[in-house]
């Protein structure tokens, strides 16, 4: 039997293979073409992720370097030792990032409490004193 005759006795078998066969291209086309995220923008996004439903809670920086904050907090007993990466946001730590060592509040998440964040595009764990010397550094 010819193609032609299966899709003369059967149209509607014939077009409903014909869809099957144009959205598998579609999916295939959409999967290639796809733009792969940057690590810069996956940890945006987990940074972003952090802020919108983490838990705030007090740690201490213990050591800062230009791109670098490291800190510890503790979570129900445990105590967590952690660095950031903040060479992206930079912009909102202004000055030395070696004055920024003491006490900060950190933002985790709950079902990962090593997953925490001292700083975000959104939200700073900061004190009001670092804050206060980035506006006065942007005022002059």
């Amino acid at each position: 039997m010819r193609v032609l005759d299966l899709v003369s006795q059967y149209p509607v078998a014939a077009l409903a293979a014909a869809g099957v066969i144009v959205a598998s291209a579609g999916v295939a086309v959409f999967w290639l073409a796809r733009r792969r995220l940057t690590p810069a923008e996956i940890e945006k996004r987990r940074r972003l992720r952090v802020n919108q439903f983490g838990r705030t809670i007090e740690a201490t920086i213990v050591e800062a370097d230009a791109s670098n904050l490291y800190y510890t907090y503790d979570v129900q007993g445990i105590e967590y030792s952690a660095a950031q990466d903040v060479s992206a946001l930079v912009g909102l730590i202004g000055g030395d990032p070696a004055r920024l060592v003491g006490s900060v509040s950190v933002k985790y998440l709950r079902e990962n409490p090593a997953n925490s964040i001292v700083l975000c595009e959104e939200w700073s764990g900061l004190p009001a004193r670092a804050m206060a010397l980035q506006a006065q550094q942007a005022g002059k």
